[in-house]
Formats: C-alpha cells, sequence, structure tokens
C-alpha cells in the first residue's frame, strides 16, 4: 500500500467529485489510522470510471463516465459470485442496448479464472483446431475441472471461480444471457459460412489497482468496434483464419497477393459485422466513428487539463489505419493509476 498513490487518487476523487476541500487529507489520515485502504462505493465508482480514463490501450475512453459500477465486495461464496456475474452478463447485455458495466469483487480472496466471462471454446484434435484456438490453455482447464466438451465452433466456456485457496468451481451461463449475433452480408453469402459472435466483450483477467490497491476480480466491459470481431477474431489466421474462406465465397483471384484478395475480403468481412450487429440491434461501432470519438476524447482531457496518455500500436485501428487522425500522432505511452492492468493467469 503506497500512501502516496493513495493520495493521488483521494486528491483526483476530491476535486472531481466537487468533495469539500480537505477531504483527501482527512481520508489519508483515517486509512493510516485503519492501517489499509478500504474505498467507500463513490470513491471506488470514481476510481474504476478513471481507471477507464487512463486505459492506453482503449479507443473508447470518451465514455469513461458513464460506467456502471456494481459494488460486490461483500460477496464471500462462489455460488453469490455466480450470481453477480450473471447479473453483469444481464446488465450490460441489456437485449443489445449495451451498457459499459463493470463489477468489482473482494480484493483477497475472489479470482475469476475465465479471461472474458463470454468466451468460445478451442479444441486440439487430430483434424486441426475446432472453435477457438485462443482458448485453447483455458478450454484444458475447464474440461480437467470437470466440464464436459462439446467440440463445437462457438460453445460457450463455463465460468470458473475460486473462493481463497478453495478449489476453482464451474458454473454454466444459461443460454438465454449469451446475446450472439449471427453473421451475414447484404449482398454476398457470407451467411454461408455459418459465423457468429457474442455481443458484449466483457474483460475479466484484468487487476484494477486504486493506489497500489488491487482488485483481481473486476471484469468489465464496453460494446465492441467492429474491427475487433471482423479485422481480428475471424481473420487473424492463429484466430478463425477465415478470410481464405470470405475470398472464395466473392470468387476472388487468391492465387497471388498482388490482387489484394485479403484487403477485399477483410472489408467485406467487417461490413458482415456491422451490418448484422447493426441489423439485430446490438451495439458496435465501426473504426472510422470510433476514431473521431477517440479525437473528441482528446480534446476533452486538454480543455480539462490532464496530460493524455496512449499505446499508439493498439489505438490505430486494424485495418485502414491511415485514415484517421491516431495513425498521424504520437502518444505517450506513460501508465498512471487508477488503471487496469494484465495480471498473471491463475491456472
Amino acid at each position: 500500500m503506497d500512501y502516496n498513490e493513495i493520495m493521488h487518487f483521494l486528491t483526483i476523487y476530491e476535486q472531481e467529485t466537487e468533495q469539500a476541500h480537505g477531504y483527501a487529507t482527512a481520508r489519508l489520515a483515517e486509512i493510516k489510522q485503519r492501517g489499509d485502504y478500504w474505498p467507500t462505493t463513490d470513491e471506488l465508482t470514481h476510481a474504476a470510471r478513471v481507471a477507464w480514463r487512463n486505459s492506453n490501450k482503449c479507443i473508447g475512453r470518451l465514455f469513461w463516465q458513464s460506467l456502471h459500477v456494481f459494488d460486490e465486495r461483500q460477496l464471500t461464496t462462489d455460488e453469490q459470485v455466480y450470481q453477480a456475474l450473471l447479473h453483469h452478463i444481464q446488465f450490460a447485455t441489456n437485449q443489445g442496448k449495451i451498457r459499459p458495466t463493470i463489477t468489482v469483487f473482494h480484493p483477497t480472496y475472489i479470482r475469476i479464472w475465465n479471461e472474458q466471462l463470454v468466451r468460445y471454446a478451442g479444441y486440439e484434435t487430430t483434424d486441426g483446431v475446432i472453435g477457438d484456438p485462443a482458448s485453447l490453455a483455458f478450454t484444458k482447464v475447464c474440461i480437467q475441472l470437470g466440464w464436459q466438451p462439446k467440440y463445437g465452433r462457438f460453445d460457450v466456456l463455463p465460468l470458473v471461480i475460486q473462493v481463497g485457496q478453495n478449489q476453482p468451481t464451474l458454473w454454466e451461463i444459461p443460454t438465454a444471457d449469451v446475446l450472439e449475433v449471427e453473421i451475414r452480408h447484404p449482398l454476398y453469402a457470407i451467411d454461408e459460412l455459418q459465423l457468429k459472435w457474442y455481443a458484449v466483450p466483457m474483460i475479466s483477467n484484468m487487476k484494477l489497482d486504486i493506489g497500489g490497491v488491487v482488485y483481481p476480480a473486476a471484469p468489465f466491459n464496453g460494446w465492441y468496434m467492429g474491427t475487433e470481431i471482423g479485422a481480428r477474431n475471424f481473420a487473424d489466421v492463429d484466430r478463425y483464419h477465415q478470410l481464405p474462406l470470405v475470398a472464395k465465397k466473392l470468387q476472388l483471384d487468391t492465387s497471388t497477393q498482388t490482387t489484394l484478395w485479403k484487403d477485399r475480403a477483410l472489408v467485406e468481412l467487417n461490413i458482415a459485422v456491422l451490418h448484422s450487429f447493426k441489423e439485430d440491434g446490438v451495439s458496435i461501432v465501426d473504426h472510422h466513428n470510433a476514431a473521431q470519438q477517440f479525437k473528441l476524447f482528446e480534446q476533452a482531457e486538454q480543455k480539462a487539463g490532464r496530460a493524455l496518455t496512449g499505446n499508439w500500436a493498439w489505438l490505430v485501428p486494424p485495418m485502414a489505419g491511415a485514415t484517421t487522425h491516431i495513425f498521424h500522432k504520437p502518444y505517450q505511452n506513460n501508465y498512471v493509476t487508477p488503471n487496469y492492468f494484465y495480471q498473471k493467469n491463475p491456472y
């Protein structure tokens, strides 16, 4: 616990939430007397929002103040945590009108093993990988813990919850709680590839750091930028690797790279993702509008007198990057707290 870091956050909280002058100093004195820092729910809420504002890799930070924060630090059993996670999924999904949400659990003895609350399984077979290659290791863990594999391309993995030093437990997510979008194109028969993706990216393997006080179980979500699905999850050769199949549907010449068949297939696949989400009424943003929103965020931070931090390699969209202002700007990749950080997998 770093009292300087805590004072840094409490000063931000005092100034940005219009607390009485001297609030931060008085609170720090309480914390020193107690010997640990247990944020109030209001402090926790603002810290989680500021952590989003400070997230260097996120292009969607314009909406940091809209984050819904559920303080579930009082929960002590895996059953209670499971119910809270289901509530998070239901609340955030909101029938497609996605709400940015975080649920914060006890800092010392709750851990969620999943990388995302909803993620597809990946299986190694003699005929190659079925499903999502990014999930191979975690799928093996789930099977070792007793989960029954289905060997489909889009099998939703169970939640794995650990309380203290107890053995982790498996919990299935009800099918009705997982909103998925079937991918189709307004002009081409991409629907024949039978692709789909879940509606909400709920990150659950990062820790929330508030002045050196760490919350390892704090799943959070915004909504998807289309390229995350169309240019990465579906297109990467080490993920679903769909570009050759899309090119075949488009009847493109794949005999040489110079036909730019990958580029053409990539564009149409991303059009299909955006078209499908929008037609189903599920929140999503394209990379051009996301870049414009980030520009507004930059302007707002400048007006507020705050130094902007950013990781250029993550902020530049994975397609048409040079058409955005982000491509042409340098960013200071300095990390400040509160923030979200990666942590070592518990398995």
